[in-house]
């Protein structure tokens, strides 16, 4: 039975992907939302049952794929294509430009199944944070939307160019070279990892602070900056960091 177990939570990951999608077609982002951050739990928890229980099999390792694709690949996509498409550009055909997420969600995924240097840290944004952060996003819109209450990012969902923009940011970022470390850290060491334990410590003063002088701001909108946070963080660490020429011995002739 205890093979069976990781299998179980995968599917429950799918489950809760399956409801996220119906939910962002009837308009429900917020719970949508809340199903993908329970898919995400039940991503994390098959993998770890797995591991507890040495339950490891191909056919888990390719249903997790299929679950994930549709958790944070197809659902995020559509609430993003649902916001465009619905509230005040219907006649765009930019509307569309969100279904590149689910395209190379797909390929971030089977890409993955493959590397074997992402056994640690990432290559690339992985499609749970990704997709959480689209949900939170839209998630908080819809919040400020009905309460009929003035927002930067409502008004961000609400422009021409945001949604595709994003789209195909994010969408790039999924499949590029990019290392960007887990989230998901037994322990943090200054020593063994200094980037990842900075990156801790702003996120805990600067979403502290945003708790304090924005006490009233739905939760949804610290996720999205958090994660906004962890996406920015990693791609200026690359660029000042991982992309720096490595400086070479010179050798002087005697």
């Amino acid at each position: 039975m205890k093979k069976h177990i990781p299998n179980i939570l995968t599917l429950m990951n799918l489950i809760c992907g399956c409801a996220a999608v119906i939910l962002t077609l009837w308009e429900q982002h917020l719970a949508a939302f809340l199903f993908i951050l329970c898919a995400a739990v039940f991503d994390f928890s098959d993998g770890f049952f797995a591991r507890l229980l040495n339950a490891y099999s191909d056919t888990g390792k390719e249903l997790d794929s299929l679950a994930d694709l549709v958790s944070f690949g197809l659902a995020p996509s559509l609430m993003f294509f649902t916001w465009y498409y619905k509230f005040g550009h219907e006649c765009s055909l930019l509307a569309f430009v969100p279904l590149l997420i689910v395209a190379l969600s797909a390929l971030r995924l089977a890409k993955f199944n493959l590397d074997t240097r992402q056994s640690v840290n990432f290559i690339g944004l992985a499609t749970p944070a990704n997709a959480i952060f689209i949900a939170s996003l839209v998630a908080y819109g819809d919040i400020m939307r009905h309460n009929a209450t003035a927002s930067v990012v409502v008004n961000l969902l609400n422009s021409t160019w945001f949604i595709p923009t994003a789209s195909i940011i994010l969408s790039l970022l999924l499949v590029s070279e990019i290392p960007m470390f887990s989230l998901k850290k037994k322990k943090l060491s200054f020593k063994q990892y200094p980037f990842e334990t900075i990156f801790f410590i702003l996120v805990i003063i600067l979403t502290a602070g945003g708790i304090i002088l924005f006490p009233d701001k739905p939760f949804p909108i610290w996720i999205a900056l958090i994660l906004g946070y962890y996406i920015i963080y990693n791609c200026l660490l690359y660029i000042c960091v991982a992309r720096r020429p490595k400086k070479t011995a010179q050798t002087t002739d005697l």
